[in-house]
């Protein structure tokens, strides 16, 4: 990475996994670093560890957690990297209720980044997954992405999964041509880890009381994920390297995007669909009370 001295980055999630390994990353290049976290001693010790220069207390499952959090940022930021989420959980519910997954991957996030829009002045980076190609929201009409948002209908946490990661490359290209409309100064790019070994992986078996699967789970994820600082690449690629275009994907480049260096990658189809994206858009503003253009931040 280039040296990063002066810029401002903000990271969702800094308190371990992808999110903490490029904290330091970005701090050892230079950086002032932002992480968030949902607990203050948690992101106390990451903050130690990492040598980020401020922690801030963020909730994305949590409407009000992040308003206030939104409202805690008074300066400019140069990169917002949007990395914090939860996978294959158990049926639950955001404070708001909405389907966990949806609600902390993507409607936490749209939320967080439209009221401090106007404060992101390079890049924005959403972190998807190779897991989005499982994922679809039905016919694609505003009631069926409501559906899926609110958690009705039958449950999979793995299609749940995949649907928010969908989400988070649909937001990113939609983001860029709202970009090309409203003139934002930053650019929205995409990322993914493919196989990293974090805790992601032990979470929703933690959750859902299974002990086994959740050894079972960290056993392959020890023996076959590739570490955290290299999942991070990707990311840090993307809010780091310059000659970069908006809305592009980056991800691993070896074992089916599972592990190595990054590269520019591609979604499946459904990711670059308009229509899907337009009404993913209305819906995630309809949901959280955000309007990106309307925002009282903007």
């Amino acid at each position: 990475m280039p040296d990063l001295s002066g810029k401002k980055f903000l990271i969702t999630g800094g308190t371990s996994g992808l999110g903490l390994e490029a904290a330091k990353a970005l701090v050892a290049k230079g950086a002032h670093v932002t992480i968030t976290a949902r607990k203050e001693a948690k992101g106390l010790e990451a903050q130690r560890y990492s040598k980020a220069q401020r922690v801030l207390s963020l909730d994305l499952a949590d409407l009000k957690s992040v308003r206030d959090a939104a409202n805690q940022i008074t300066e400019n930021i140069d990169v917002l990297i949007c990395n914090a989420g939860v996978m294959v959980t158990p049926y639950r519910f955001t404070k708001d209720g909405f389907e966990l997954q949806m609600g902390t991957n993507h409607l936490g996030h749209f939320a967080f980044a439209g009221l401090i829009h106007n404060k992101i002045k390079e890049r924005l980076i959403s972190v998807s997954s190779v897991a989005h190609r499982i994922g679809n929201f039905g016919p694609g009409t505003k009631t069926s992405i409501q559906k899926k948002c609110m958690g009705e209908g039958a449950y999979s946490p793995w299609k749940a999964y995949g649907a928010s990661k969908l989400a988070n490359l649909l937001f990113i290209n939609e983001l860029e041509r709202r970009r090309l409309q409203h003139n934002y100064s930053f650019i929205p790019l995409a990322a993914h880890p493919g196989f990293a070994n974090t805790r992601l992986t032990r979470v929703g078996p933690a959750m859902a009381g299974k002990p086994m699967k959740e050894r079972w789970m960290g056993a392959m994820t020890d023996i076959c994920g590739q570490s955290a600082h290299d999942g991070a690449l990707p990311m840090l690629y993307a809010a780091s390297m310059t000659g970069i275009k908006g809305a592009t994907y980056y991800g691993p480049r070896k074992f089916a995007q599972m592990r190595g260096t990054p590269m520019v990658v591609h979604g499946k189809a459904m990711a670059y669909d308009q229509t899907l994206a337009a009404n993913l858009w209305q819906v995630s503003e309809e949901l959280t009370g955000v309007s990106w253009e309307n925002s009282p931040h903007a």
